[in-house]
């Protein structure tokens, strides 16, 4: 793993499964959850700090160190009934000393957190009738709910993370930390809409946040490299030309990565880069970033070839074939064609890291047969 991150040439590629939350729900605990890849053949990597199989937190989207919120910070919920709205409206306020930050989201029937609201969750993002910020006013509140790393949640997370680099060490796995977060977040706390709207409108209220968000994730991203990574990982799907041209994520995005990335390196560590959708624009960005592996190359996304050609010798890919079309739904011979096309392509000369795209989260008979298909193709074509 590590020499393909490298770039170098291999007697074979990697197959590791980026996300596989199929098997990690069925597993005991984390360390079931890598022996199960390994006994599979898998190249496994290990993440801290480890993640449960089952994980119900306010911060559900957001892997990683635990989100604490300042002592000083009061959240009230409740649940009302607006005229003109379908759906009930769930209310959260946190009421901190710098001011009362509240988010109000419609409880449509697809909702999964009861009468809960979190703080950074996917579901959020689509079902949000007001954000919780909204306007320069709200950033000093926001800053008692981005606290940074107490001593008290360092020494838990490395007590935590001891037993998985053990592992790691036993199994010669790679270890991976993360995740880190950029724009991610503002699409949880801010809108996705919104932050588009904002690189025009407010180009230097979106600044001030994007730097605020860069910070907190800076000094949660430290404590975990001392935990002596080989590969950090930042979540960036919200960092494509999805919402973002070129130009805009020069000016918004570039200059946080590129942090990032240098931080990464100083300490010996790797960089990747989640990146699923709309990305060739970017790629001589990311080159000129120094990242070290874009993690998320789905062939239905993706040019294979031009990322390749483009790439070569300068970023590692990871993906080349698509979980849930193929992987969960497909049929064992499109999974077979998608990993020899992918490892046709992406493989001659290394840097290519085999991987359903980005997950496999279901575990059903089809699934378990089309994830057997994807290694055996995998291992007939070493």
């Amino acid at each position: 793993m590590l020499a393909t991150l490298n770039c170098e040439p291999v007697d074979r590629p990697p197959c590791s499964f980026m996300l596989f939350k199929g098997l990690q729900t069925i597993s005991q605990d984390y360390t079931d959850f890598i022996q199960r890849q390994v006994e599979m053949g898998l190249d496994a990597y290990v993440m801290l700090p480890p993640r449960s199989p089952i994980v119900r937190n306010d911060y559900y989207n957001l892997h990683g160190l635990p989100v604490q919120y300042a002592p000083e910070v009061d959240v009230q919920e409740w649940r009302e009934h607006i005229s003109g709205e379908e759906y009930p409206i769930l209310v959260k306020e946190y009421h901190t000393p710098a001011g009362v930050l509240r988010a109000e989201v419609r409880q449509t029937a697809d909702w999964r957190w009861g009468d809960h609201v979190p703080f950074l969750d996917d579901y959020v993002s689509s079902r949000s009738r007001k954000f919780l910020v909204t306007s320069p006013d709200d950033l000093a509140a926001l800053r008692y709910l981005l606290r940074p790393p107490t001593s008290a949640e360092i020494a838990d997370s490395k007590a935590q993370s001891q037993p998985i680099l053990d592992l790691a060490q036993d199994h010669d796995l790679l270890v991976s930390g993360g995740w880190g977060v950029g724009a991610d977040l503002l699409g949880w706390i801010f809108g996705l809409e919104e932050m588009v709207f904002a690189s025009f409108d407010q180009p230097e209220f979106l600044h001030t946040l994007l730097n605020l968000i860069a910070e907190w994730n800076q000094q949660r991203m430290k404590v975990l490299l001392d935990l002596g990574l080989d590969l950090y990982i930042k979540r960036a799907w919200y960092e494509t030309c999805n919402f973002w041209s070129p130009q805009s994520f020069r000016e918004f995005i570039y200059p946080h990565l590129k942090t990032e990335v240098d931080l990464a390196h100083a300490a010996g560590a790797k960089f990747g880069y989640i990146v699923t959708s709309k990305t060739m624009p970017l790629l001589d960005q990311y080159v000129e970033a120094g990242v070290d592996v874009l993690m998320g190359v789905d062939p239905l996304e993706w040019d294979l070839q031009a990322s390749k050609t483009r790439l070569n010798g300068k970023i590692c890919l990871w993906g080349g074939v698509n979980g849930q079309l193929t992987v969960e739904r497909g049929s064992p011979e499109d999974v077979r064609r998608e990993v020899i096309t992918a490892l046709e392509i992406m493989a001659p000369g290394g840097g290519f890291i085999l991987s359903p795209v980005d997950n496999v989260r279901s575990y059903t008979a089809k699934s378990q047969e089309n994830v057997a298909a994807l290694i055996g193709a995998w291992k007939a074509a070493m």
